[in-house]
């Protein structure tokens, strides 16, 4: 089998399985790999620097979520540690391979335990030995498009330039992603107000929005919410008041419309959302209170 014809075929995969399941992947699916020529090849292991049976070549590379190694985004490149400190390790001599031949390859990032963020492709372009570190460079999907010669794409004369835009936009989705997971674990995979389950429903909505000072992305500034009604708080229809009860505006709740309306909205009204079991992951009273404010203020 070809390197070359895995790594496309697993591309594929990849972007199909984001379109059906969003861009945070379990690491069962993973696991379970796609088909290829009557069999199934993984694309995770156990081990951070993963080569499937099939290939020469490593597949992907893996940062564990508060795992051992300290890998992380510069401005334009991921710093990537060497599995152990032998630099001739087979799995660090196979990086290495990478470089000399230009392929690519497939970088997750841990976001959770068995959720991971899928980054692809991705190119091993410096080696460090002393450092015990491989430079990564990200890289646009759109740049391997069929029939497009896979190391020609690791030296055109605007990689450099395209690669410093694409890893800004990737750090802001792994920021925007490990949000999203760490506030839907914390509520237990639900709506705070409906108590939905369906994962690929549910969002992890800011009390203080990022634009705001006080917006960080952390647990406290942020309530899981189905989208429904992510949107409804976003836009004002309904608050959360300090004492973590649902407030609807009361224009919204003087309208005759149909069910989803009347249950889904109305019905809410003077209920308590439901909190995270650890206290310290609850929202921030300070932060709730600000919110009604401005809700108090926009509904007069």
């Amino acid at each position: 089998m070809s390197d070359i014809e895995i790594r496309r075929a697993a591309f594929a995969w990849l972007g199909e399985q984001v379109d059906v399941h969003g861009q945070v992947l379990s690491r069962e699916v993973l696991g379970r790999g796609f088909p290829y020529k009557e069999e199934r090849i993984p694309l995770v292991s156990p081990q951070g620097i993963f080569k499937p049976r099939q290939m020469e070549l490593p597949l992907s590379i893996t940062t564990v979520a508060d795992g051992p190694y300290q890998d992380a985004f510069g401005p334009s490149l991921l710093r990537y540690r060497y599995r152990g400190i032998d630099p001739n390790h087979r799995d660090n001599a196979g990086l290495r391979e990478l470089i000399r031949r230009r392929e690519p390859l497939i970088y997750f990032h841990a976001l959770v335990k068995g959720k991971y963020l899928a980054v692809w492709p991705v190119f091993v372009v410096g080696d460090e030995p002393t450092s015990l570190t491989f430079s990564v460079a990200v890289d646009d999907a759109l740049a391997l498009k069929a029939g497009v010669d896979m190391s020609t794409v690791a030296e055109d004369s605007v990689a450099d330039i395209r690669r410093g835009y694409v890893t800004s936009v990737i750090k802001r989705r792994i920021h925007q992603a490990e949000f999203r997971e760490r506030v839907i674990d914390a509520y237990r995979q639900q709506c705070a107000l409906c108590r939905l389950k369906h994962d690929e429903l549910l969002d992890a909505a800011h009390i203080l929005p990022d634009a705001d000072p006080d917006g960080e992305p952390i647990v406290p500034n942020g309530i899981a919410l189905c989208k429904l009604h992510h949107a409804a708080f976003d836009r004002f229809f309904l608050s959360v008041r300090p004492d973590y009860t649902i407030e609807i505006r009361r224009d919204v709740l003087q309208e005759t419309d149909g069910p989803m309306l009347r249950h889904g909205l109305q019905g809410m009204h003077g209920q308590r959302i439901e909190l995270p079991t650890r206290m310290a992951l609850r929202p921030s009273l300070d932060l709730l209170e600000r919110r009604h404010r401005r809700f108090l203020e926009l509904a007069s």
